[in-house]
C-alpha cells in the first residue's frame, strides 16, 4: 500500500480516517480541504485546484482523501488502494452540525489556517449536501464500478467496518 485514494461525502470520515491511516502506515496525507481553500476561506481556481491535485498524484506514496472530482480518474489510476466511505445522509448531517459546534472558531488539521469552523457557513453548507447527496453517491459508485483490476477497493458502510478495516492495517505507533 503506497497510494491511498479516500472518497466519500462530507461529515463521512474521510479526514479522520486518512489521518489514522497515515499514523499506522507512516504515508503521507494530503486533505482536498487543503487544496480547495487557502487562507482566510479563499477558494481557489478549478484549474490551481487539478494543478496542485496533479502534483500530489505524481508522488510515489500518498493517502489523499477528498473530492475534485475532475481528477478522480487519474487519482485512481494512480491508487493501489480507493476506499470509499458510504455512511447514511442523517448520519453524515449529525457529524457536520457536531463538529461545527465543537469546533466553532477553530481551524481543523484538514484545512488551512485561518479557516474557523463559522456557524454563519453551516446553513449554505448543509444545502449544498442536501443538493448532492444523491448525485454524489451515484458519481462514487461509478467510479468504484470503473476502478482497475490493480486497485483494491473497500466500501466502508459502518464504524465496524472502518474498524475491522484498520484491525488488518495494524496498530498505532
Amino acid at each position: 500500500m503506497q497510494r491511498v485514494m479516500i472518497i466519500g461525502q462530507p461529515g463521512s470520515g474521510k479526514s479522520t480516517l486518512a489521518r489514522e491511516l497515515g499514523l499506522r502506515t507512516g504515508l503521507p496525507v494530503v486533505h482536498i480541504d487543503t487544496i480547495h481553500w487557502q487562507p482566510g476561506w479563499v477558494e481557489r481556481s478549478r484549474e490551481e485546484k487539478t494543478r496542485l491535485c496533479s502534483e500530489v498524484e505524481a508522488r510515489d506514496r500518498w493517502i489523499f482523501e477528498g473530492g475534485h472530482s475532475v481528477t478522480w480518474a487519474n487519482r485512481m489510476a494512480r491508487a493501489d488502494l480507493l476506499i470509499w466511505i458510504d455512511r447514511s445522509a442523517p448520519l453524515r448531517f449529525w457529524r457536520v452540525l457536531l463538529r461545527t459546534l465543537l469546533q466553532r472558531g477553530r481551524s481543523r488539521a484538514d484545512l488551512p489556517e485561518n479557516c474557523p469552523e463559522l456557524l454563519a457557513n453551516l446553513p449554505a453548507f448543509l444545502r449544498f449536501m442536501w443538493r448532492t447527496r444523491k448525485s454524489a453517491r451515484v458519481n462514487m459508485q461509478k467510479l468504484v464500478a470503473t476502478a482497475p483490476s490493480t486497485c483494491r477497493v473497500v466500501r466502508l458502510c459502518s464504524n465496524r467496518d472502518t474498524y475491522l478495516f484498520l484491525s488488518g492495517i495494524g496498530p498505532r505507533d
